[in-house]
């Protein structure tokens, strides 16, 4: 079975999607379920696909499957797993499994929700796990349509507007990446010999094609290249001022789809950039290197101011992950080992406190009906566990020592001070902000005289209770333990960093 593996762990949900439309679509309890067995299955092969399979120690690609698919075009079938993407790998497959449960109370048209969200899985885990660029494509495409569809059938209000903002600036990006892609292929074919899409071949090619002096409309391929994939990365990380969609997005779409859209599909674009922008055009980034660190301590700052002058709960919870995926940028701009390895652990740290925040706001929103910050109050004093489970969400979110939102924080801005002590000075205002705003939401719900009208509200039900307890735990672990997760990305990315400056120094003559 480890041989077909990472198949398994990604196609398991489209099986899982077939068995769906198979059944009749009044059978909605068995169309849950389904769900919930097949995301199930894949979370137990990721957990020991993490926990025991994979050697941390090996900085390379394990359990590798390559074959042929489109031998005309020298597309492979070509899955691989290292320390970058098995953190990722895994918080999809737990993100999507608890979203399932997040789900139970869904009905309208409950077997195209699920369908649709189990083909969500596929698409986001193959972009985790393909090393031939078309298949990293293809993945990419396939997740786009999913999201369109859950935001556009089963949002808010809005969710048409949202659904249609967030296709178009999505297909934007993924139409500059297509450019990019063919470019890429087309290079690799010139000097007679055979063209590929293979990643990692394309990552050794790289060095020598920023030592082409030739350039189109003043610009050197390789910068060509960085940008127009930087684009189609960015839009979905997203970075100012590419970000715009994702407030909609997020107010509109049904919360679990919330949960999944800033736990996972965010983090897509920050991996894109670490496995596909950055290895393919190593001197544009250490040229502009410097600028996207700057656009990083906006994302950190802007998100966080613009968080504070909202009363939208679930669009300050969309704001804060503006604020946060900055950290990535700041992070992975800076090159150091702190760095690189606290932009990516936030990454995960932001999947499972942004996760549970998006939850934290479903809860409310179920029984009151709104996110008005300004009409809440009290609401600790009769949802006690509520209170509780949401406490550590919230403080895993703003950084506090102990949760896993702290050791990333730090880490990265350890790491980017090294380089950019100015921009790390100015993004601890994001943090004060970050603080300010998520406290001001922690006050305005919890504390407080209680409303008469939310005197009767229940406190979680075992269902709500399961899946906040799930990123509770994560958000705890991580942050008494942060190992479970560093020491499963380290060695894979000080390989990376430093293969980037052996590129970057053979790129440049160095």
């Amino acid at each position: 079975m480890e041989q077909y593996l990472l198949t398994l762990i990604t196609f398991l949900p489209a099986l899982g999607m077939l068995v769906i439309l198979a059944l009749p679509g009044t059978a909605v309890h068995a169309i849950r379920w389904c769900a919930a067995l097949f995301t199930g299955a894949v979370l137990a092969l990721s957990t020991w696909l993490y926990f025991w399979g994979f050697d941390p120690a090996s900085p390379g690609m394990q359990f590798t499957e390559q074959h042929d698919w489109i031998p005309s075009f020298h597309i492979q079938y070509y899955m691989g797993v290292d320390g970058l993407s098995l953190p990722l790998v895994f918080l999809s497959a737990l993100i999507h499994f608890v979203a399932v449960f997040s789900s139970w109370n869904i009905s309208k048209s409950v077997k195209g929700y699920f369908a649709l969200l189990l083909l969500l899985e596929v698409g986001v885990t193959g972009v985790f796990l393909a090393l031939d660029f078309f298949l990293f494509y293809v993945f990419w495409e396939i997740m786009l349509l999913p999201m369109y569809f859950l935001i556009g059938i089963w949002g808010g209000p809005r969710r048409e507007y949202a659904a249609i903002k967030f296709f178009l600036f999505t297909l934007a990006g993924s139409v500059l990446m297509l450019v990019a892609l063919v470019a890429l292929y087309l290079k690799s074919g010139a000097g007679g010999i055979d063209p590929s899409f293979n990643l990692l071949a394309l990552r050794e090619l790289a060095a020598g094609w920023a030592q082409d002096p030739s350039t189109f409309l003043g610009m050197k391929f390789t910068t060509w290249i960085f940008w127009f994939l930087f684009i189609g990365f960015a839009i979905k990380i997203p970075v100012f001022p590419f970000h715009t969609w994702l407030p909609d997005a997020h107010v509109e779409a049904p919360t679990p789809i919330s949960v999944i859209l800033a736990g996972i599909l965010l983090k897509l674009g920050a991996y894109g950039m670490m496995r596909v922008n950055f290895p393919l055009a190593p001197d544009a980034f250490n040229t502009f290197r410097d600028t996207l660190a700057v656009l990083g301590t906006i994302n950190i700052v802007y998100g966080a101011y613009v968080a504070m002058g909202q009363t939208d709960f679930k669009r300050v919870v969309a704001y804060s992950s503006v604020s946060h995926m900055g950290y990535f940028l700041l992070g992975a701009a800076a090159m150091t080992s702190h760095g690189l390895n606290g932009a990516n652990l936030q990454l995960f740290t932001h999947g499972t406190s942004s996760a549970m925040l998006f939850l934290i706001v479903g809860v409310v929103y179920d029984r009151a009906h709104h996110r008005d910050l300004n009409d809440f109050g009290g609401l600790g004093q009769r949802m006690p566990y509520y209170l509780g489970l949401s406490t550590i969400g919230i403080f895993a979110a703003l950084g506090l020592p102990g949760l896993s939102g702290f050791i990333a924080e730090a880490a990265t801005l350890l790491g980017a001070y090294e380089r950019y002590p100015l921009l790390v000075l100015i993004s601890t205002l994001g943090i004060i902000m970050t603080a300010a705003f998520l406290l001001y939401a922690l006050q305005r719900v919890f504390l407080g005289k209680l409303p008469e009208k939310y005197a009767g509200f229940r406190d979680l039900s075992g269902r709500e209770a399961f899946c906040l307890s799930v990123f509770a735990v994560w958000c705890i672990l991580v942050g008494v333990l942060p190992t479970v997760v560093l020491n499963k990305m380290a060695p894979s990315l000080e390989s990376w960093r430093t293969n980037m400056e052996l590129a970057i120094r053979t790129a440049t003559g160095g």
